[in-house]
């Protein structure tokens, strides 16, 4: 494979459809969007896993949002990681890239270094919120923290909430290719079942606590055809997912050649980050002038840092609050 080849497919989702079996699904990889995403913070090898998996299934699902939406995912416990939030920002026009970010939280002192990364989330929830944008009420669908994977939870989401089966296969690490220095690369597989005309409702469900899985919505036939793809995913290997070798084309026909795949045009994706000086004065403007006081420094200033990009913001505490003094420049 040649590397011009490589470079086409990193940092890109791509759509398909398994004609034969109802089912549509999503390759992703990304490659340098994961390196810019955990270069901005000194994560431990266990939160930098979490964060990795779910920047993977920020792609996969955000994939299906519309122009300057956004898709947001977060996952809160009560364990040492405390919380992995990502966004994912729908491309401001048709041919331009989505934008993904992402940042976690954790207690570094409670932090089991040889336990399992899920294991350290503990009790919690899994969130998926859709902003739509200014003048909409933002959806928010919420789930138990289960199945023992961040993707499970994400699967047990569909279910639960959307009532639409749905699996993730997902491999990430730090790779070196011959004369290149090591970085990351992830790529990740998702199968979804198309939805039916009228929702299936089922009280509870064979899942962890009760609740749905694939197989409690899916009728005889369905369950058949969800069965033969997710048998055909169990084959890929992990080097096949992340590449650079394999084209996800030719993934897709290694795997489901039977099943008629049908690919669509592919969505780019990049690293990024909506801060900016405004945003920081609008999350100050519901302060007072006296608790703009407290948080300017001995210099005489207010600073603030982007915890997704690290970037750092001095301003000016007099164009701060409700109770502004000035109103600040083109430059401040």
């Amino acid at each position: 494979m040649t590397l011009g080849a490589r470079i086409a497919w990193d940092d890109t989702v791509l759509p398909f459809q398994l004609d034969r079996s109802d089912i549509r699904g999503r390759v992703a990889r990304l490659d340098g969007v994961l390196d810019r995403v955990l270069e901005q913070h000194d994560y431990p090898p266990s939160i930098e896993a979490l964060v990795a998996e779910m920047a993977l299934l920020t792609a996969l699902i955000g994939q299906t949002i519309k122009l300057r939406w956004k898709l947001s995912l977060q996952v809160r416990g009560d364990g040492p990681a405390r919380l992995i939030a990502t966004d994912y920002y729908g491309p401001t026009d048709d041919g331009e890239p989505a934008r993904i970010r992402a940042y976690a939280s954790f207690d570094a002192e409670r932090l089991d270094h040889s336990a399992e990364p899920f294991s350290q989330i503990g009790k919690g929830y899994f969130a998926v919120l859709i902003d739509q944008g200014e003048g909409t009420t933002p959806y928010q669908g919420i789930t138990p923290i289960a199945g023992g994977s961040l993707s499970a939870c994400a699967e047990t989401y569909f279910a639960q909430s959307e009532q639409l089966p749905t699996r993730f296969s997902l491999a990430f690490g730090r790779s070196r290719l011959p004369k290149e220095d090591e970085s990351w690369r992830a790529g990740g597989m998702m199968l979804q079942h198309m939805p039916k005309a009228s929702p299936y409702a089922k009280d509870g469900g064979s899942g962890e606590g009760g609740l749905l899985e694939a197989t409690d919505i899916l009728d005889e036939d369905e369950g058949e055809n969800w069965n033969r793809a997710n048998v055909l995913l169990d084959t890929v290997e992990q080097i096949e997912m992340i590449g650079p070798s394999v084209q996800p084309t030719d993934l897709l026909v290694r795997l489901f050649h039977e099943e008629r795949p049908r690919v669509f045009d592919p969505q780019p994706v990049t690293f990024g980050c909506s801060c900016s000086s405004d945003k920081v004065r609008q999350s100050l403007s519901i302060y007072s002038a006296k608790d703009i006081r407290y948080m300017t420094t001995d210099e005489g200033i207010v600073t603030a840092d982007c915890q997704f990009c690290g970037a750092h913001y001095e301003l000016d505490p007099k164009t701060l609050g409700f109770e502004a003094e000035e109103t600040p420049g083109d430059n401040a």
